[in-house]
């Protein structure tokens, strides 16, 4: 997904009332602390060094490859005794205490990758414990403990649920489960069956696409590197009274389909700047939309990405390689091939070498869960714009980065 966790963008959530979608900008040149050795991306990892790790491993393992020891063990080292994961911890030696910020996103990111290098179930287990403690009333959760539940942390979280083994629609707070809590920030067809990122200070919902390829996803009970839907259905918006989990996902997906009709891309908006093209974003429609309905409603956002993302990657660095890899995994297209990128290698550049390259399956890549999936349960890199975000905040008063949101990368 895209940079939407990080707690710049949470911050600039809490000033701008909405997730605003970020651009890509080039990593800054001097970073604040020492990048480690196993850390993938040469870029400051303080806001985003956990989720880039846990994105490159497990793009590296969608695509057949065995990531570094070194990698995965900076990867573990990060983790809190009480199962939580922050965002950075530049001195893994020391304990955890309450000053450290740790988060859903962070936490939740860790254990797709975890679970799905496999051998960690100590970890995982942990790291799931402690998600659940901090589930909200609503079912959701938000970017940090005790923050208002928003669609992206809810999704990821999902993701991590359905990785470790564990059912969603049975995890609940209340009664409630998180696709309670998804249906609740998903808007109804008459105003476009998007997902919001939150309600504003009035309880109004307003359309996010960043949410919505997260909540997508996170309606479907699925992770970051989802497979295609068996059934190759384009996706169509239905109110039938208020839209259950599945359908809050077509309804979502409908609206990506839409936005990306056009162009081919789904567009971000900066203050005082043009729209423009948001890379990070349309990866993440391509892999929701394929999620849903199957590769073939991917098609035209991927063709898009393959002519124009090889150089906002380069740029980005390692979380947005993975996203890459993920937008290719969901259609079956081939990493090694992307619009002439080979972005597995790119990924393993930037980092430890892996211990084995081995080559991905080919052909089209389906999700064998889609035929029954816990849905049927339950009636879910960061750029310098976000870094600039948070001290934005800091300026005008707000003394901390909660509020999530995915996302440019380092």
């Amino acid at each position: 997904m895209n940079v939407r966790r990080s707690a710049a963008v949470l911050a600039a959530t809490a000033v701008i009332g909405a997730a605003t979608p970020a651009v890509a900008a080039s990593p800054s040149p001097t970073p604040s602390v020492a990048i480690p050795s196993g850390l993938y991306g040469s870029a400051d990892p303080t806001y985003d060094g956990v989720w880039r790790q846990s994105l490159a491993l497990l793009a590296q393992d969608t695509a057949g490859v065995k990531p570094a020891g070194k990698a995965v063990d900076w990867l573990t080292g990060q983790q809190c005794a009480n199962g939580s994961f922050a965002a950075f911890r530049a001195d893994p030696a020391k304990a955890c205490d309450a000053k450290l910020m740790v988060d859903s996103n962070s936490t939740a990111a860790a254990v797709q990758a975890l679970a799905a290098l496999g051998g960690h179930e100590a970890a995982v287990d942990k790291a799931v414990g402690w998600l659940k403690s901090v589930q909200n009333a609503d079912g959701g959760w938000g970017y940090a403990p005790g923050g208002a539940s928003d669609t992206n942390s809810t999704s990821v979280v999902v993701g991590a649920l359905a990785a470790a083994g564990a059912k969603p629609a049975e995890v609940v707070k209340g009664g409630r489960s998180p696709y309670d809590a998804l249906v609740g920030l998903a808007l109804p067809c008459a105003a476009g069956g998007a997902f919001a990122y939150q309600p504003d200070k009035q309880g109004k919902l307003s359309a996010n696409a960043d949410a919505t390829a997260a909540g997508v996803l996170g309606a479907l009970g699925k992770g970051l590197a989802a497979g295609a839907a068996k059934k190759a259905d384009a996706a169509a918006c239905a109110d039938a009274g208020y839209p259950g989990s599945p359908q809050a996902a077509a309804n979502g997906a409908a609206y990506l389909a839409k936005s990306v009709a056009k162009d081919g891309y789904l567009t971000s908006v900066l203050p005082g700047a043009e729209n423009q093209p948001d890379y990070g974003n349309t990866a993440d429609a391509v892999v929701a939309l394929a999620a849903q309905g199957g590769a073939e409603q991917a098609r035209k956002p991927l063709a898009w990405l393959q002519r124009n993302a090889a150089a906002w990657a380069k740029q980005s660095g390692p979380a947005a390689y993975a996203q890459l890899v993920f937008a290719a995994h969901a259609t079956g297209t081939d990493p090694r091939a992307f619009g002439g990128t080979d972005l597995v290698a790119a990924l393993n550049s930037t980092g430890p070498t892996p211990q084995q390259t081995g080559k991905a399956t080919g052909g089209l890549q389906r999700d064998d869960s889609d035929e029954k999936d816990d849905t049927e349960d339950s009636d879910d890199g960061f750029g310098v714009w976000w870094t600039v975000g948070v001290f934005l905040v800091a300026g005008i008063g707000i003394g901390f980065l909660i509020s999530g949101r995915r996302k440019r990368q380092q």
